[in-house]
């Protein structure tokens, strides 16, 4: 069974790259998000193993509490 992931980044291109490198090495991307507010949103809808973060997004980003 795959590993889970949820992809977190305001840049659209990232969010691509990012999910073109796990899909490649066996991960499952179940969603993406383009800031933490929504990553908070998905995260509770998919429950994703994993969750990558950018830490600099608008609204919460990945090293705000």
């Amino acid at each position: 069974m795959a590993v889970r992931v949820l992809v977190v980044d305001d840049a659209a291109f990232m969010r691509m790259m990012v999910k073109d490198i796990l899909s490649k090495n066996g991960y499952e991307v179940v969603g993406e998000a383009e800031n933490g507010m929504k990553a908070l949103e998905k995260y509770q809808e998919l429950k994703p193993d994993l969750t990558t973060m950018d830490i600099t997004m608008p609204e919460m980003d990945g090293i705000k509490d």
